[in-house]
């Protein structure tokens, strides 16, 4: 008896954790689609754009006279985005120098036309309405 109640617990949790995963899964899911959104904008040059669907996180630490300067001082030099791809996406609930959240780090791995190996590291954030909204992009 005592081994059925084990094994009926070992699989009550097995079941438990693999809901949890699957939820930051979709999540993951959720949040790549978002960011790729979002570097479209970027990649076509339409940084006003790219700053107005930002995270309100984004839009509070940088205007959008700033963001435009700095993302087209970036971006211009690499030329067109010949290919990106999802090298990992994580999903935290902190991070370093940003209030806590729910937030989907995601690397791709992206190759420009005057930059052949590139790492662009975006991180959406859920806003309060339900929606992944870019906080943060980096590229190295």
């Amino acid at each position: 008896m005592t081994r059925k109640a084990l094994t009926v617990v070992a699989v009550c949790l097995l079941v438990a954790g693999l809901s949890g995963m699957t939820a930051e899964s979709e999540k993951e899911q959720a949040a790549v689609m978002a960011a790729e959104k979002w570097v479209a904008l970027v990649d076509s040059e339409k940084y006003a754009e790219s700053w107005e669907e930002a995270a309100e996180l984004l839009r509070n630490a940088v205007d959008q006279g700033q963001w435009r300067q700095a993302i087209h001082a970036l971006r211009q030099p690499l030329g067109t985005v010949l290919s990106r791809t999802v090298k990992s996406a994580t999903y935290k609930t902190a991070l370093p120098g940003a209030p806590d959240g729910e937030y989907v780090v995601i690397e791709f791995e992206t190759t420009f036309e005057h930059k052949k190996t590139a790492i662009e590291t975006v991180t959406p954030l859920m806003e309060q309405d339900g929606s992944w909204r870019v906080s943060g992009y980096y590229l190295k």
